[in-house]
């Protein structure tokens, strides 16, 4: 198991992302890509889960477009993530709050965690 570790700490390359969780609303910049015109979009939501560790490592953003939610999984290794900056950090209680899907109004509010600090 370990070989593979540090196979894969070889192979991935090491990018400046930031410190987040569950709870946090981040805005992803990824590259789009279609036919060989290339362009940055832009993918603002509350992050439900991040899971895997390494080369393997994704993270799930939720939000709402329109009155439709809607998901994306990213990969933290993917040539496409081109940055993501922080909007406010969320004070939960798990790891994983896919109780956040069946919530609205109100209820969908995530309180900010005091003392945070933009970079």
């Amino acid at each position: 198991m370990n070989i593979i570790r540090e196979i894969q700490k070889d192979l991935i390359a090491v990018k400046d992302l930031p410190v987040f969780g569950a709870g946090d609303t981040i805005s992803v910049s990824y590259k789009i890509i279609e036919g060989v015109k290339e362009r940055i979009q832009q993918f603002q939501g509350v992050v439900l889960q991040r899971r895997g560790n390494g080369a393997t490592e994704t993270f799930t953003v939720r939000k709402m477009s329109g009155n439709i939610g809607v998901e994306r999984i990213f990969p933290i290794t993917s040539p496409f993530l081109d940055s993501i900056s922080i909007i406010k950090r969320g004070a939960v209680r798990r790891a994983r709050i896919f109780y956040f899907r069946e919530r609205t109004g109100k209820s969908a509010r995530i309180r900010e965690k005091k003392n945070f600090t933009k970079a």
